[in-house]
């Protein structure tokens, strides 16, 4: 889930159970023969394949479970039917949520979102209902422990690849890009030894809603907790700023 505290979220998605982790390779696994299928086996030759790649890589996945799905997907072609979908709805409280998918199947992935959604006091919308609040945004963050440049100097480096943002925070620096420009830069930066702790494009809210009672807080997990139970669900975006 990507939201306010955004290293924070991103630290504490990997630090789940190992049932967290499964989910995170299945959907991986998903995107890899989505990828392969557009473009070939090869990552030299498919940019979004290496974007995959490089996304598994800061999930820690094995580089032998990579080069099997790359296996898998390229001996299978015919067979890789995945689609991607997006909902768009609302929690408690007001708040805005999107919810991205890639499945195999569209009618089931529709009632466990729109389940999802109900159980926690929320409904789904219509295509743009909640989508307006959002930048989609190329977004890199890296962990200020896993980095010995300077600000300054990183910050250049990120400008000078593309980069339309830089910020600083506690524990982490944020490189904002255009959504196109999201692989050069991180590209730009792994060349450069820089350890990334995820780079990829996402929804960031234009503003964040603060949620004060705990039912509607609880009602908001609950809708949240679900859909990152869904192996269909590759992300979810929430205007929530979590205390």
């Amino acid at each position: 889930m990507s939201g306010h505290s955004k290293f924070a979220n991103i630290r504490a998605k990997k630090e789940k159970n190992d049932a967290a982790k499964g989910k995170a390779f299945t959907v991986i696994g998903r995107e890899i023969a989505v990828a392969v299928k557009e473009g070939g086996p090869n990552p030299d030759s498919n940019a979004k394949l290496r974007d995959v790649i490089a996304k598994a890589k800061a999930n820690n996945m094995p580089n032998d479970t990579i080069e099997r799905g790359i296996k898998k997907a390229a001996g299978n072609l015919e067979s890789v039917n995945y689609v991607y979908n997006t909902y768009e709805g609302y929690g408690p409280a007001g708040t805005a949520i999107i919810v991205k998918t890639l499945t195999d199947n569209k009618n089931r992935t529709a009632a466990n979102v729109r389940s999802a959604f109900t159980k926690g006091g929320g409904n789904v919308g219509t295509t743009g209902c909640v989508s307006y609040m959002f930048d989609e945004k190329g977004q890199i963050i890296i962990d200020k422990e896993e980095c010995d440049m300077d600000a300054d100097e990183l910050m250049m480096m990120a400008l000078d690849a593309g980069a339309e943002d830089f910020s600083e925070e506690e524990d982490s620096f944020e490189i904002i890009t255009a959504p196109e420009a999201c692989s050069e830069v991180r590209e730009a930066l792994e060349k450069q030894g820089i350890a990334m702790v995820s780079a990829e494009v996402t929804m960031i809210p234009q503003n964040y809603v603060s949620v004060t009672d705990e039912e509607d807080i609880k009602k908001l997990q609950r809708i949240l907790d679900l859909l990152d139970e869904d192996d269909d669900v590759q992300d979810v975006y929430t205007n929530w700023e979590e205390e």
